[in-house]
């Protein structure tokens, strides 16, 4: 079992994935104690590799994700495997109560614990997820290159994942299953595009010998693929935030919930800063990591911040008691 520090933390990260580690690497290495709360679930897990990530593409994402705790460590900051119950305002710092029933206290907080998929309930698409059943093509399509591919269509933005993947391959399919009827500049577009449209309802997502091969129509008709996209419905991992008056809330893309922030992931709630996916469901890891960086700035200028001002007031004091003993 990890050894907390008995005072404390300036800063406890919730969430280990590129966002939590690259804000705690940058804020370790300010020579500020931090400690990094992770549960293990990584959302990237099923993918066999990280795209689109300078110098590391195509890295395993526990092997990314084992190398950017070990550099944590290296310059100090402390790493825990453990689930976070609650989070509560404690004066003018937090009470972080972890599900083992032990607290830690935290002068700031950066929630990094990213997004969960909400997948589409159809028989077999669950199993298939990050490998031929797919969502994203900029982490993706180079992979599924010039492949049969399908678009289920789920959500508001499911024409422009068509019109995407359509880069990719000169198969593509948009399949409509139960989404309300194109408007007329969205079939434009996909007919312009060659992409065509399947009417029907999908039933099932089928596969053969551990490959997809198709989707199954309500009506019995199989659709051959070889690959789908379905978007998934995002919600952010942040339930513990509720208490502290920071819900998740409806994201404007209509792609599911996230936590505002401004551009440093400052949030409403002061204190609280954000990174990742739990507030933009399409940072990909590179912009995750990116994001964690910028936030760990922005939470350690607003700590020298509160240091330059209290030292400033305790000088002034000094200066007051001398004056009044001469």
């Amino acid at each position: 079992m990890t050894e907390l520090r008995e005072d404390g933390y300036e800063v406890v990260v919730i969430g280990g994935g590129a966002a939590g580690l690259s804000g705690a690497l940058m804020l370790a290495r300010a020579r500020r104690s931090v400690l990094v709360i992770d549960g293990g679930s990584p959302r990237n897990a099923p993918a066999e590799g990280v795209h689109g990530l300078l110098a590391r593409d195509g890295m395993p994402p526990a092997e990314l994700l084992a190398r950017g705790r070990d550099e944590v460590r290296r310059y100090g900051g402390h790493l825990l495997d453990g689930q976070v119950d609650t989070v509560t305002r404690d004066g003018e710092g937090f009470v972080v109560a972890l599900a083992d029933g032990r607290p830690v206290r935290a002068a700031r907080l950066l929630v990094a614990t990213g997004l969960v998929d909400e997948l589409p309930e159809l028989p077999g698409l669950r199993e298939r997820w990050g490998r031929d059943v797919l969502h994203c093509p900029y982490c993706h399509g180079w992979e599924v290159r010039d492949r049969p591919i399908g678009v289920l269509a789920t959500g508001p933005l499911s024409v422009h994942q068509a019109l995407l993947f359509r880069q990719w391959s000169d198969d593509v399919l948009f399949l409509r299953h139960t989404a309300p009827p194109l408007t007329d500049e969205q079939a434009e577009q996909l007919a312009a595009r060659d992409v065509r449209v399947v009417e029907g309802e999908v039933a099932s997502v089928e596969a053969v010998a551990d490959r997809l091969v198709g989707v199954r129509l309500r009506d019995g008709r199989l659709v051959a693929r070889e690959v789908l996209a379905a978007g998934p419905r995002m919600v952010a991992r942040a339930g513990f935030l509720a208490a502290l008056g920071l819900p998740a809330v409806a994201h404007p893309a209509g792609v599911g919930e996230h936590v505002p922030a401004d551009p440093t992931g400052r949030t409403a709630v002061p204190g609280v800063w954000v990174a990742g996916n739990v507030t933009d469901p399409a940072a990909q890891v590179g912009a995750a990591a990116a994001a964690g960086a910028t936030a760990a700035a922005a939470i350690n200028g607003d700590l020298v911040a509160e240091e330059t001002r209290r030292a400033v007031e305790a000088a002034r004091s000094t200066t007051r008691r001398g004056g009044i003993h001469e």
